[in-house]
């Protein structure tokens, strides 16, 4: 079963997305905030994909505030990590924020808030998902 790693600070945000994963993608589901925890995660390979709120309110990491895009930045200059899908989640999509946000994070994807369509926010994260992971 995949795995999809949910980082975010609305943990009713967090509970739906979970139960729409585990309900209609068959997905299983980790969520944190906690950037330690997040960088752990990627690294130990523990989840196939990440969905990245970029917002985060609470988010500090080695005593820095941080938020989505810079944690997105720090994944994928990483060797160890760069090739784990990350797909943005905000709720301020101003047009052009979209295209600014994947250019200076590097993320493979991006998802507005709130989640309306719930199949195609399934299919979005279906996509990006790697096809041949190790743990099946």
């Amino acid at each position: 079963m995949k795995t999809v790693l949910i980082v975010e600070d609305d943990l009713i945000n967090a509970r739906v997305f979970s139960k729409i994963l585990t309900k209609r993608g068959g997905l299983g589901v980790k969520h944190t905030e906690n950037v330690d925890e997040v960088m752990k995660i990627a690294q130990a390979r523990e989840a196939d994909l990440i969905l990245m709120d970029v917002s985060l309110s609470r988010s500090v990491y080695q005593g820095k505030s941080v938020d989505g895009i810079k944690i997105t930045q720090m994944l994928k200059s990483d060797p160890q990590t760069a090739s784990l899908p990350v797909i943005l989640v905000t709720a301020h999509a101003m047009e052009g924020d979209r295209e600014n946000f994947l250019r200076q994070s590097g993320a493979d994807g991006y998802i507005s808030k709130p989640v309306v369509d719930h199949q195609q926010f399934v299919d979005q994260i279906m996509e990006l998902l790697p096809k041949d992971s190790v743990n099946g």
